[in-house]
């Protein structure tokens, strides 16, 4: 029986690596599975898994096609996440006209299908404070956070590759955490800020709140999608919607927990000076920072989501949020 060949792109990522380790593990005798790295990548935590290398960057329409030649299958995971203001320009260039790379590529081999990982930044956020749901309506405010437009940007560019014949899936992950024991790749700076709370290092808290998903259900909706997606549909992956005063309650019911009191609300003051120290920070280092303006003055929303159609439709059925945060702190 011939096998079926995906590709992923970013596939060293905190995603990208998480859907290999998946792919292989539920699907070894049936795929080959290709792995989109830049030359500069890391590939040495899946040197000895059954996984093909090709070098290219999203950037590179020209070793983009190249690297897609005969793929059935695309997993389009390579993006950067930031909320900086120095980054907007690579927010777009990466999460934008990379995805225009990525979609005609896919375009140019005839690939079966693309699942996207998008974002719950590129939904719409309800004004009157109910759930998101993949239907809500982008607002005008949003367009000024520059990860938020960029993801949004980026599925417009998978919507118009399905106008042109590319049957395209989209999922939208909330906050993604967790680690997996078994995936040397498996971190993200997410981990780390959840690792200091529990430590009891970093008392303060955003007065909003946000949606939760475990990094290996990320990776089992994106296989849900391939299998089970609806063309041209996004399904928003999230396990739990919380207030970051939740959050920190739910650590500090770990065991070895070092928190001992609630935490502390931000003060609009300190908090205006935090993300301009995060902003200056960024644009001197060229290196992304978590705490900016736009991530504060997002992080003062209290945003939920609504993951019915990924029940519904994919049969996703999210961990415990318990035992997501317990593979972060044990």
């Amino acid at each position: 029986m011939q096998k079926s060949s995906i590709a992923i792109t970013g596939a060293t990522g905190y995603i990208g690596s998480q859907i290999i380790y998946t792919l292989l593990s539920k699907h070894a005798p049936e795929i080959t599975c290709r792995a989109i790295v830049r030359k500069s990548s890391d590939c040495s935590f899946f040197e000895k898994l059954p996984v093909e290398k090709a070098v290219a960057d999203i950037g590179d329409p020209l070793a983009l096609n190249e690297a897609l030649d005969g793929v059935e299958t695309v997993f389009h995971c390579a993006g950067l996440i930031s909320y900086t203001k120095s980054s907007r320009n690579s927010l777009y260039e990466t999460n934008v006209i990379g995805t225009r790379n990525v979609v005609n590529a896919c375009l140019a081999a005839n690939v079966s299908r693309l699942v996207m990982t998008s974002s719950i930044a590129a939904l719409g956020v309800p004004e009157d404070g109910s759930p998101a749901s993949e239907s809500s309506s982008f607002e005008e405010w949003q367009h000024r956070n520059g990860y938020m437009e960029a993801k949004y940007l980026a599925e417009l560019e998978g919507q118009r590759g399905r106008a042109e014949g590319l049957d395209v899936v989209m999922v939208n992950p909330g906050v993604v955490i967790g680690i997996d024991r078994g995936n040397p790749a498996s971190s993200s700076s997410s981990n780390e800020v959840l690792r200091l709370m529990y430590e009891g290092k970093l008392p303060f808290l955003p007065s909003g709140g946000t949606g939760f998903v475990d990094v290996r259900d990320v990776a089992e909706a994106h296989l849900a999608a391939w299998k089970k997606g609806r063309p041209g549909e996004r399904y928003i992956v999230v396990a739990q919607s919380l207030s970051f005063g939740d959050l920190y309650a739910r650590l500090g019911e770990l065991e070895g927990s070092r928190i001992r009191k609630k935490g502390f609300s931000i003060p609009p003051a300190a908090g205006f000076v935090a993300g301009l120290g995060g902003e200056l920070w960024s644009l001197f280092s060229g290196t992304p920072s978590f705490i900016s303006l736009e991530s504060l003055r997002l992080s003062s929303k209290l945003l939920r989501y609504d993951n019915s159609r990924s029940r519904e439709e994919l049969g996703i059925s999210y961990r415990e949020f318990s035992e997501t945060l317990r593979t972060i702190v044990h």
